[in-house]
């Protein structure tokens, strides 16, 4: 019997009753004063939460110094910890899972995050160019600023920043963890030729670059086991001024240093989608990284980007992809699986209310009524 969007699939330890999976969503909603989840995001995750489904909870700094949006929850305080403890409760009442995705955003920040409006950190003193603009931590859009570029001995803190916010992951109550190598951030800069200009153990070949990535997935390896951690990629993305020239030597490598590990699965962003939730975009004749990087993955690939139900439908049931994971049809479609399960209308997303504010266009959206 070939595999549906509604049968069962194991992710590490745990059994997922549908393949409907809730995409890691940066919304810009946490507590201002403390960047800790308080009760209006325990509303946003109860309400997406179902018996069985996998909740990817969105991109949290693991360090201060990590950060480049306001109001984006962290996993590096008490306070923060506390904030997440009862989401992950609330979550599990109705029967749900939920990883955390750990985040450092490198060179993606501004001065105004960093103690003594320091300069952001990279691989490389290698500003973000084009037509793109840094929030500041008062929400204004500024230029980038020229990064500065982390000293050898500063590598391990980095490391050891990402295994604190796994522990404290484990504290705050998620069944697992995923590492955030995509779009443009810390671990992605570290990946790609054009950002990392380094010439230590942490730069020059592919082997090289893959480094800090090899071993912040280890540090988190260590903590949880590794069938209850995860890497998200975005090979042949463009988000945040990135791109590797030729892409497939550097992400098949990675794909089969991570495969050798046993991680829970493996995440893709999918090209066509890629852009880090900044405009609308869908980009026309680029490749599929699940018909690329499937071969070379033994174990459960997610991927995202762009899915309808019917394309999704399809991945599953061609073993393209083991569960697809939906980050805008989410925002508007609380109980998304349900809708697509009954080929129910989906309500349309707004996307002026993606980032900051409040209700409106968070927990507002409907639930679909039909019998």
């Amino acid at each position: 019997m070939s595999s549906s969007l509604f049968s069962p699939l194991k992710v590490g330890p745990y059994q997922l009753s549908h393949r409907v999976v809730m995409a890691p969503l940066t919304r810009m909603r946490a507590a201002q004063q403390d960047n800790a989840p308080h009760p209006l995001n325990l509303e946003y995750y109860q309400q997406r939460a179902t018996q069985g489904g996998l909740i990817i909870a969105e991109a949290s700094p693991v360090v201060q110094t990590g950060r480049g949006n306001p109001r984006t929850p962290g996993i590096y305080s008490r306070e923060q910890i506390a904030g997440w403890r009862e989401i992950t409760d609330a979550v599990h009442a109705k029967g749900g899972i939920i990883f955390l995705q750990l985040w450092h955003v490198g060179r993606v920040s501004h001065s105004s995050f960093q103690p003594g409006g320091a300069l952001p950190v990279a691989p490389s003193a290698v500003p973000i160019s084009g037509n793109f603009t840094a929030m500041t931590a008062d929400g204004k859009q500024v230029p980038y600023e020229t990064p500065r570029a982390l000293e050898t001995g500063e590598i391990a803190g980095i490391v050891g920043s990402f295994r604190e916010g796994a522990r404290n992951a484990q504290e705050a109550g998620f069944d697992g963890v995923e590492i955030h190598g995509a779009n443009g951030y810390l671990l992605e800069q570290f990946l790609q030729s054009r950002i990392n200009q380094r010439t230590d153990a942490y730069g020059g070949s592919i082997e090289n670059r893959a480094r800090l990535l090899a071993e912040v997935t280890d540090a988190a390896i260590g903590v949880w086991g590794a069938d209850r951690v995860a890497v998200r990629l975005s090979p042949y993305g463009v988000a945040n001024d990135t791109g590797e020239a030729d892409p497939m030597p550097l992400y098949s490598h990675v794909v089969r240093m991570l495969g050798t590990r046993g991680l829970a699965y493996l995440h893709f962003i999918e090209p066509r989608s890629s852009g880090a939730g900044r405009a609308e975009v869908n980009h026309q004749n680029v490749p599929s990284a699940m018909e690329l990087f499937r071969p070379l993955w033994p174990g459960v690939l997610i991927t995202a980007g762009g899915f309808t139900g019917e394309t999704a439908e399809n991945a599953i049931a061609s073993g393209k992809a083991d569960a697809i994971a939906f980050g805008r049809h989410f925002i508007s479609n609380p109980d998304l699986p349900l809708r697509l399960k009954r080929k129910a209308p989906l309500t349309p997303y707004n996307r002026a209310t993606f980032y900051g504010g409040a209700e409106a266009g968070y927990t507002d959206y409907p639930f679909d009524q039909s019998a």
